[in-house]
């Protein structure tokens, strides 16, 4: 059993419209983030994986790619696991393949997610895999 951390991130900045330089309405990522919340209500790993929006992401210009301008990134992390950022995700019909990405997240091991057996939305709009601090990181104190 996995009882490692492990987080779904959602941009709630993406697909914002501005005037004035104040946010208007509710953005695309604040939208997908309640519907990833709201679907994984039934998901088996509600009570493992946890669901949070973070203000930006710094994926804007990846960020609005589909359905008519509104989009989001997302991002999965683990304790010891790859960390995924995807980007140019559509609000409307990609909740049911993030949460099915997450699962394949959550169970392998070192969180790789081969481009083979990603849900076909989540196959392109990938943006960054960064490899698990405690593998790469040493601390050396004469670095710098």
């Amino acid at each position: 059993m996995n009882k490692k951390q492990h987080t779904l991130f959602v941009c709630t900045t993406c697909a914002s419209v501005w005037q004035n330089g104040k946010r208007v309405d509710e953005s695309g990522g604040r939208q997908l983030l309640q519907q990833l919340q709201a679907l994984a209500q039934t998901w088996e790993l509600q009570h493992k994986f946890s669901i949070q929006g973070v203000e930006c992401m710094s994926a804007c210009n990846h960020a609005c790619a589909f359905a008519e301008g509104v989009g989001a990134a997302i991002a999965f992390t683990g304790e010891e696991k790859l960390t995924y950022l995807f980007g140019n995700l559509a609000v409307d019909d990609s909740p049911s393949a993030i949460l099915q990405c997450a699962t394949q997240y959550y169970v392998n091991p070192d969180g790789l997610l081969p481009w083979s057996e990603r849900p076909e939305r989540l196959k392109t709009g990938i943006l960054a895999k960064i490899p698990p601090l405690n593998k790469w990181a040493k601390l050396t104190v004469d670095c710098c």
